[in-house]
């Protein structure tokens, strides 16, 4: 259902990216795109200490449906490169840390040390599950620099777990609207870390293999 979803999204992606690059004569470069990305969620975060919960939770679903127009239109261009592809995982951190941030300071501020402590430990999960999927594509890339998988494998690996980048944005969308924002950050951090070691088992076993 995940990947049925993240498809649908890219298909959509794929028409806004084709109707931004016809409007602005192909002059949109996707990296300006992916930077966008990222500054706006200053913009979320600082709707969250705000208080604003249900407009950040709106702003971050929408910011989160347009994390994949940057690909979108870097393909549509003939742009897409390891550079793009670097940047954009970075600033999907830097993503991370900025809304994290946001919620460890509210989080203080209504539960205590507590929030705070969740909110990191949230943060650290997110943080292993990416960290896991980039060593594993060293690591399964060998010393001759190709793949010892086939993309669909390399892709099953390296996706593999529930809490993906989405999902666990998807999931405090789902606590800013509703107003559990220590639950839904609960809910990261329990499963990110599961996820993480469930990621590093595989790749260890495909190693192996």
């Amino acid at each position: 259902m995940i990947e049925q979803t993240r498809n649908t999204v890219r298909r959509g992606m794929h028409q806004i990216a084709k109707l931004l690059n016809s409007l602005t004569g192909g002059r949109l470069h996707p990296n300006t795109v992916t930077i966008t990305g990222l500054l706006l969620h200053f913009v979320v975060a600082w709707a969250i200490v705000n208080g604003d919960y249900v407009l950040a939770g709106l702003m971050l679903a929408v910011f989160g449906l347009l994390d994949a127009l940057d690909g979108e239109l870097a393909r549509l261009q003939n742009r897409a490169n390891p550079g793009g592809m670097l940047l954009d995982a970075t600033t999907d951190r830097a993503k991370e840390i900025i809304i994290y941030a946001a919620l460890a300071y509210v989080l203080v501020d209504a539960e205590g040390a507590i929030g705070a402590v969740w909110a990191i430990m949230a943060l650290g999960g997110s943080f292993l599950v990416s960290y896991s999927k980039a060593k594993g594509e060293t690591a399964l890339s060998g010393e001759s620099g190709r793949s010892k998988l086939s993309p669909n494998e390399a892709n099953r690996v390296f996706q593999d777990g529930l809490m993906r980048f989405e999902v666990r944005m998807l999931v405090l969308v789902v606590g800013l609207l509703s107003g559990f924002l220590l639950e839904a950050t609960m809910v990261v951090a329990i499963l990110s870390w599961p996820t993480a070691v469930w990621r590093v088992a595989t790749i260890s076993a495909k190693l192996s293999s």
